[in-house]
């Protein structure tokens, strides 16, 4: 859990009053997203929020001193740490998992149930060939005018989940050991 100072977070919200408490006082950073989640924020203020610290960040050293952001948070089809792809500041987003019996789950949030968490996601398993299920993706995120700026992030994370269920489906395969 992550505990900030009120006073850090009301100066990333350029003017927004959350709680007319004292700045001295720290409180919980997950509360202060859920509470502005549940209040419609606009997604660029949740960003200026939780783009410096929050518990789902993750930073790595690349090459040289620059430093990589990832992200573990729900909903973020490449996992890095940026406003495109977060799960947290974007009202519509996309989520493809590896679901049960062989089958890919694509979930997609209902922008009208933002305050009903139960029913946020629109779940739909698919349990068919490669190519239909990526054309079915397609369909579903680029052509519908859902999120067409996701589109081949969700296809790469499509190929991914395969990929690894392929793997999983075949298993490990074991030597044929002669005895002499």
């Amino acid at each position: 859990m992550k505990w900030v100072q009120l006073s850090t977070v009301a100066q990333r919200l350029h003017g927004f009053a959350l709680i007319s408490i004292s700045a001295a006082c720290t409180v919980n950073l997950n509360s202060v997203l859920w509470i502005l989640r549940m209040a419609t924020v606009p997604g660029q203020l949740i960003w200026e929020i939780v783009k410096k610290n929050n518990s789902f960040l993750i930073k790595e050293f690349g090459n040289g001193t620059a430093s990589v952001k990832f992200s573990k948070e729900p909903n973020n089809l490449y996992n890095l740490h940026s406003y495109k792809y977060s799960g947290l500041a974007n009202k519509k987003t996309v989520t493809i998992q590896a679901g049960k019996d062989q089958s890919v789950l694509l979930a997609t949030t209902k922008t009208k149930k933002q305050n009903k968490p139960s029913a946020l996601l629109h779940k739909s398993f698919m349990k068919k060939e490669f190519h239909q299920m990526a054309k079915a993706v397609s369909n579903q995120v680029g052509r519908n005018y859902y999120r067409p700026d996701l589109k081949k992030a969700a296809l790469a994370r499509l190929s991914a989940v395969n990929r690894g269920l392929k793997v999983a489906k075949s298993g490990v395969k074991k030597r044929n050991r002669q005895r002499v």
